[in-house]
């Protein structure tokens, strides 16, 4: 007698004499059923790609088993009507059309009950898909720093700190700006040129103001830094917080039902709907109920993408589906918020043996990181990551202002110096002295920390 099973295994099998029986299995082609769905099934010329197939190939492997893949006829996922009967996959599956269904199809009790769905080989979710530019986010306390980055914030606080120092050292060296060290105290102190250098941030002048010819190109050097540093400052800030920016902030399901502004809706006849249908919670049957109302729904995940896409709707669909979606879509988002977790398995005809052989198989793929690695591979981002952040502009965008600071400062300081050495040389000749010990001992004079004039009158104090 011969029998045959629904997983296309044929055994023939022989009734010795002795009354026992020996069974010759003849393993056949599994027939798979699939339903095109980025990136789960794709065409590639004549031949199929995508996640599923690759997750067929390795299950394939583990278990070794042939099989041949073909479309669902009817282009569904699986459905019961009035009568009892199943479209779709599962409807193949059921009526012995295909021994096995590998697509995005949710684990289900009505499912469950109809065919055997193995452990899902991937979790997903409930969530919602919205355009950047429709969701404005929470602000934060210290957002008025997001038009730099923090490369440039630390070169500005150096460049501060640097200009001061040289402000500082030129009121010294300087003849102009300190002709009589001996008797005049400094104006020019570290805390005033801090000071002076904080005022031209602020485009306030704080005097004294340089005199000198060295003074004041470090003077103007600063405040041309300082001006174009405020332009970008507040233009970077103006195009970040744009006018055209929505009022609300969604960040789940609660915010999207409080609020009328925003269209949203999800795929007819789906589960995601039927979640919504059948919930208890007052804010998910209140979302069910607008979208009833309304019609807003979709009749595929490429016309969802596509409304978000175009601005004031938010499509609600499954997360993994979304991930894809905004990997494919640098204009789109998702929200962080996920409910109704559920799971994409592998269906086998009711009672089957392979049941547990796949489920298997499955979990020891997901344990070596063959899964994770399948996920990373088929939903790729084509964005550049950190977009948030790319308006922020980095220390390299503005190096030329830095380097014009930089040669600024170094010319002031030099024509100091030049300054102080005509001036030793002028006394020298004067003195009848070297140069060299005039300009030693006036170095020595402006370089020190305290006033020569302090110090004078200190020792004359001591002396009395």
């Amino acid at each position: 007698m011969v029998r045959i099973s629904n997983m296309g295994i044929v055994s023939l099998c022989i009734v010795l004499l002795l009354g026992s029986e020996i069974c010759i299995a003849a393993r056949q082609e599994l027939i798979v059923t699939t339903i095109k769905q980025d990136p789960y099934t794709m065409s590639k010329g004549s031949q199929l790609e995508g996640y599923c197939m690759d997750l067929l190939t390795e299950l394939a492997k583990k278990l070794g088993f042939k099989y041949k893949v073909h479309l669902v006829k009817d282009g569904a996922y699986g459905r019961q009507d009035e009568s009892g009967n199943w479209n779709g996959m599962i409807g193949e599956v059921v009526r012995g059309e295909a021994d096995l269904a590998v697509a995005p199809l949710t684990l289900t009790a009505a499912r469950e009950k109809a065919v055997g769905m193995t452990k899902p080989y991937m979790q997903t979710g409930i969530s919602i898909l919205l355009r950047k530019d429709i969701v404005s986010e929470e602000a934060g306390f210290f957002d008025f720093l997001s038009p730099f980055s923090g490369e440039t914030w630390f070169g500005i606080l150096i460049a501060y700190f640097v200009t001061a120092v040289c402000i500082c050292i030129v009121g010294r060296l300087s003849p102009c700006e300190w002709s009589q060290p001996e008797t005049e105290p400094n104006h020019f102190t570290l805390l005033h040129s801090l000071w002076y250098a904080a005022g031209a941030l602020s485009l306030q002048g704080a005097g004294p103001h340089p005199k000198a010819v060295s003074g004041r190109v470090i003077s103007c050097t600063w405040w041309l830094f300082a001006v174009v540093l405020l332009a970008c400052y507040f233009s970077s800030l103006s195009s970040s917080q744009g006018p055209d920016s929505a009022p609300l902030m969604i960040k789940g399901f609660e915010d999207l039902a409080n609020q009328d502004v925003i269209e949203y809706g999800t795929l007819a006849s789906s589960s995601t709907l039927a979640f919504f249908k059948n919930s208890n919670n007052p804010s998910y049957r209140r979302i069910y109920e607008h979208m009833e109302r309304r019609k807003s729904f979709v009749s595929s995940m490429d016309e969802g993408v596509q409304r978000a896409k175009e601005g004031n709707y938010a499509f609600i669909g499954e997360s993994v589906s979304l991930d894809l979606a905004v990997a494919r879509h640098c204009e789109l988002v998702r929200a962080h918020e996920v409910i109704g977790m559920r799971g994409y398995s592998i269906v086998t005809p009711l009672g089957s043996q392979m049941l547990k052989n796949l489920s298997v198989a499955i979990l020891q793929l997901s344990e070596a990181g063959e899964l994770a690695y399948l996920r990373t591979k088929w939903w790729a981002s084509s964005c550049i990551p950190d977009s948030a952040k790319g308006s922020s502009l980095r220390a390299h965008s503005m190096k030329g202002i830095f380097l014009v600071l930089a040669i600024g400062l170094g010319i002031g300081v030099l024509l100091s110096l030049f300054e102080l050495t005509s001036k030793s040389r002028s006394t020298a000749g004067e003195q009848k002295k070297s140069c060299c010990a005039v300009l030693t001992r006036e170095l020595s004079q402006r370089l020190r920390m305290t006033d020569t004039k302090g110090d004078q009158e200190t020792s004359d104090k001591n002396k009395a």
